[in-house]
């Protein structure tokens, strides 16, 4: 069971980035905002992120905020959706947004990187676990 969630988490980590680069590559260009199944999709993939990640974390017997890599998941989260909300609705010019962008790609970069490392500063730790 614990494999295959696993299986599932990451599938969605990487459909969830790929989905926010392309949406913001299509926002960048001037393109309007999906429609359809197109604009659903994010939503459905967060969702299988989360679940998978609550499954993980009770079949694995943790508590995120006992446990330090796991927290730090937590906090590259909300920066991770603060900035991606900037780059993709909130920025008020193409400099913000892009700003934004690259500072959600940090975020996505560090959180994939904790979880590799199990620890806190992910790849500012060195070597994975």
């Amino acid at each position: 069971m614990y494999a295959t969630l696993k299986l599932v988490h990451v599938t969605a980590v990487v459909l969830s980035g790929a989905g926010f680069a392309a949406r913001y590559v299509r926002a960048a260009s001037g393109r309007r905002p999906a429609r359809g199944w197109l604009a659903a999709a994010p939503h459905a993939v967060d969702s299988v992120l989360l679940a998978s990640a609550l499954g993980l974390a009770w079949s694995g017997g943790l508590r995120p905020l006992e446990v330090p890599w796991l927290e730090a998941k937590l906090v590259g989260l909300v920066l991770y959706i603060v900035a991606g909300t900037i780059a993709l609705k909130h920025g008020r010019t193409a400099g913000v947004r892009a700003t934004a962008f690259a500072l959600a790609l940090l975020a996505y970069a560090w959180i994939v990187s904790a979880a590799l490392t199990k620890h806190p500063l992910g790849w500012l730790a060195g070597g994975l676990a």
